[in-house]
Parts: C-alpha cells; structure tokens; sequence
C-alpha cells in the first residue's frame, strides 16, 4: 500500500510490470507506463488512475513483492548467470529454456525474444566464459615476443579453467565423454574456426618467419594448448592426491611456456627435418 493512504496496486499490474519488464530486458524501473498497460490489457490512462497518478504505488508494490525495481540485472546478463552456473553444476546437457528461466527469475518468451534460440545463449555463455575473446585482444595487439605472448596465452587459459563458474572445464568434460553429441557437437562449431583463425593465424605467421616449426596450425594449436588444458582440468583433484608436488599456477605456466618454446623452435641451420 502507498504512504499516501491509496489502495494497494493490484497484483495484476505487479505481474504486468514483471513481464514487460522480462520480456525487454530491463529493469522493471524502465518500464514505460504505456508498456505496462499493453501488458496488463488496460488502457494508459486506466493504468495511472490505478495507479494514483504516479509510479510511487507501484515501486512500493514492486518492493513489497521483492523486486528492486532499479535493481534487476536485464535479461540476457541473468540468463547467461543462469545458464553458466548449470552447465558448471550438471552439464550442457541440462540447459533448456524452462530451466533457465526457473533459474533466471525470467519467462520462456522473453529468453526467445532476447537470445532467438538455445543456440545463441549457449553461444553467448561459452563467449563470456572461455578466453577466446581476451585472446582475440592479446593477439591483435600483440608485440613480436613470441616468448611473452605464449605466456600470457597461457595465463588467459589457466584463468578461464579455474574460475568459478567452472563452465570451460564442464564443456571439456562433455567432448571426452560424448564427443558426437550434437550439444557439444554446436559448441565447437562456433569455437574451433575463432581458434584457429587467432591463435591458428599466429602461429601460422611464427612459422613463416622462421621462428618455430612449420606444421598445419590445428597441430600447433593443439600441442600448444593441450598440455595447459590437461593440467588445469585435473588440478583440483591432483591438490587433493598429491599437493606436496603440485607447482604453483604461475610455475606451471612457465614451465608449459618453455616447453612449447623448446618443442616447436626450428630445426639448426643445415637440418633438413621438418
């Protein structure tokens, strides 16, 4: 109920506001008068004489009911939070649309409305939660030291591996255990053609000038980042089994940094292997 004595909003018009609200992504506060009543299925001026001729009842109703009516996250920023955290907990495969919006605090339709399908909010989620982006950044601005740039690489994925949500290593869980899903199967779609057309492209370009071996970039791309992918996918359980041996993440990343350095540097001068 308003301070000012009036009768409370109706629980129609709360409902209202929260769909509208949902359905364009933003906070209900940004929610036009006109909106809500298109909503509600009431005309605008209906809506205010409602409302008592401001929003101050129903912000009062919003709050009553437990919404901060500024202080929703949008839409597509609660989904992807959703989406990550269920992937991270029980697997892509457990990803709907219902699930998400049960999750998210959002409807069905306004998860349509805002991503188009499943596809994209995945799409979205594994953009946000992989390092493909930051690398994309290190690799456009990249300097002519081969040395640093593998290892801020480096650095970029044993972050993505090991913050929380763990959504990168549960979409590497879900290759190795069922790598003809059609699931995963979109996922990579999307992923391998970025990978390979940055750090692919890169390591293309540091063989052509002579700086390492000159192999097809998928196999250079893999033999730099798998040995990182595997340390990091298996470190939770090896600080449980064996901490005592367990480098710290800076010492890992130097010592895969060098490694690579020393497995792919070219040949000696006169050396005919490739």
């Amino acid at each position: 109920m308003s301070s000012s004595g009036e009768l409370p909003v109706p629980q129609e018009i709360v409902d209202a506001t929260l769909r509208a609200a949902d359905a364009r992504g933003v906070p209900a506060a940004e929610v036009t008068v006109r909106d809500i009543a298109q909503e509600a299925g009431v005309s605008r001026s209906t809506l205010l004489r409602r409302l008592g001729g401001t929003r101050q009842a129903l912000d009062e109703a919003l709050r009553a009911a437990g919404v901060e009516p500024g202080g929703r996250k949008p839409v597509r920023e609660r989904a992807i939070d959703a989406t990550a955290a269920l992937i991270s907990e029980q697997g892509l495969g457990t990803v709907t649309f219902e699930r998400v919006a049960t999750a998210a605090g959002c409807s069905v339709p306004s998860l349509y409305a805002t991503f188009g399908g499943r596809d994209e909010l995945l799409r979205a989620v594994f953009e946000r939660h992989s390092p493909i982006v930051d690398m994309e950044t290190v690799l456009a601005g990249r300097s002519d030291d081969l040395e640093e740039t593998v290892r801020r690489l480096y650095r970029l994925l044993a972050d993505a591996l090991e913050r929380e949500p763990r959504v990168l290593p549960a979409l590497l869980a879900e290759v190795f255990a069922r790598p003809g899903d059609e699931n995963v199967q979109m996922v990579f779609r999307s992923v391998t053609p970025r990978l390979l057309a940055g750090v692919g492209a890169w390591l293309a370009g540091e063989a052509a000038a002579g700086r390492i071996r000159d192999m097809p970039p998928l196999l250079l791309t893999q033999q730099m980042t798998s040995p990182i992918f595997l340390h990091f996918l298996l470190r939770p359980v090896t600080s449980r089994v064996a901490a005592a041996d367990l480098p710290t993440a800076d010492e890992t990343i130097e010592a895969f940094t060098q490694a690579f350095l020393r497995a792919v540097a070219p040949p000696p001068s006169g050396d005919g292997a490739a």
